[in-house]
């Protein structure tokens, strides 16, 4: 299948390539900043907490395409080694911060490193139209999802028995990093694929001569 442009870059004003780059440039900033706003929404439900960050995550993946959404995540990370507080809270209302939040040691260090790789092949497919439909929208959802827990999950299984004193237990990673998730994340994956056909929708009005 061919490629075709991801929405962000459908929506590229037609403008000489400096004034090009800063709208890239300050796409990549606005959608680092709203994946961090949406990690504040946090609940609690033991070591790794429910946030709404997995939707920021897609929804930049699938509008932003591969190296833009990839991009915006890696940005998303500087951001928060340097000191900024765009990770999730922490119980206490505190942020890890610094290098140490995406140590080994760090249960939640593994999602944050597979956003990037999320965004990543969503972009993929929505470069091959997969975000046109909803029905697509949410495949191409559900599979960036099992990247992000394909990172995630062995990265928590690894740092789990410094945090529990027991030895590394399969079935108590899953408990704690997958169970939990399951609905949310697909009410996550319906929200944000349901959102993009209405944004094509769109732009096929406000630009019918490019569709």
């Amino acid at each position: 299948m061919s490629s075709v442009p991801s929405l962000a870059m459908r929506a590229a004003p037609r403008v000489r390539a400096d004034a090009r780059a800063a709208y890239l440039a300050g796409l990549t900033v606005t959608g680092a900043l709203c994946i961090g706003l949406l990690a504040q929404v946090r609940i609690e439900i033991g070591i790794v907490p429910i946030t709404g960050q997995t939707l920021g995550v897609l929804l930049v993946g699938a509008a932003f395409g591969p190296a833009l959404g990839a991009g915006t995540l890696i940005l998303y990370l500087v951001l928060g080694v340097v000191g900024m507080p765009v990770f999730a809270p922490n119980a206490d209302g505190s942020h890890e911060v610094g290098w140490q939040a995406l140590a080994a040691a760090a249960p939640t260090a593994g999602y944050l490193v597979g956003f990037v790789a999320a965004a990543g092949v969503v972009g993929v497919l929505s470069r091959l139209g997969w975000d046109r439909s909803f029905r697509s929208a949410v495949a191409s959802m559900l599979i960036g999802s099992v990247v992000l827990y394909a990172v995630g999950l062995p990265w928590l299984h690894q740092a789990l028995p410094a945090l529990t004193g027991q030895p590394a237990d399969w079935q108590v990673t899953l408990t704690a990093g997958l169970y939990p998730f399951v609905i949310g994340d697909l009410c996550k994956i319906f929200v944000a694929a349901g959102m993009l056909p209405v944004a094509w929708r769109v732009m096929a009005r406000l630009r019918p001569e490019e569709g």
